[in-house]
């Protein structure tokens, strides 16, 4: 009877840790779905940023190397990619990623990517240039590259640890 008794408990037992063990499933599954579903949104203004920042790139390339008549492409691209840079960090930083993080250390890490990204594409888009490629569509692909390696550095490197605590900093 005993026996039977301490069997029955540890079948009570092993339904609520079961139960538990499900609940906590199915909360660790929303929570996945919660997190992409942030992901996909958070993709969504950078890319909607970008844009934005892309027209102003490519509307003050135009501006300066078609209509002003500056044919140096390095140097209207180099102005142009800032102007861009400097948009895109101010919205991304604040609407995208949220992010309350040490803005100076932020823009700090961002200038290092373009240090690197930078000389690279002004001398790659220089040399294609050269070659004969029409110099928007060099611009163009320029912007693309930039777009895809600037989302990866900025979510894992400049944001990663700092994505939506401008929310927390707002509600204290």
């Amino acid at each position: 009877m005993e026996e039977d008794k301490k069997n029955q408990r540890n079948i009570e037992i092993d339904v609520k840790n079961e139960k538990i063990n499900s609940k906590d499933v199915e909360i660790a599954d929303l929570d996945n779905k919660k997190s992409k579903k942030q992901d996909i949104i958070m993709f969504i203004k950078f890319l909607c940023f970008s844009l934005s920042a892309g027209v102003i790139q490519l509307g003050s390339f135009e501006l300066m190397y078609h209509v002003i008549g500056w044919e140096n492409w390095w140097a209207t691209y180099l102005i142009s990619i800032t102007l861009s840079v400097i948009w895109n960090f101010t919205f991304n930083r604040k609407f995208t990623f949220k992010s309350a993080n040490n803005v100076p250390k932020a823009m700090l890490l961002v200038l290092l990517y373009y240090i690197v990204f930078i000389p690279i594409s002004v001398f790659g888009g220089e040399a294609l240039e050269n070659v004969g490629w029409h110099e928007t569509l060099v611009t163009v692909m320029m912007m693309i590259i930039n777009f895809v390696t600037e989302y990866a550095f900025d979510r894992f490197v400049v944001f990663k640890k700092s994505i939506n605590t401008n929310n927390l900093a707002n509600k204290n």
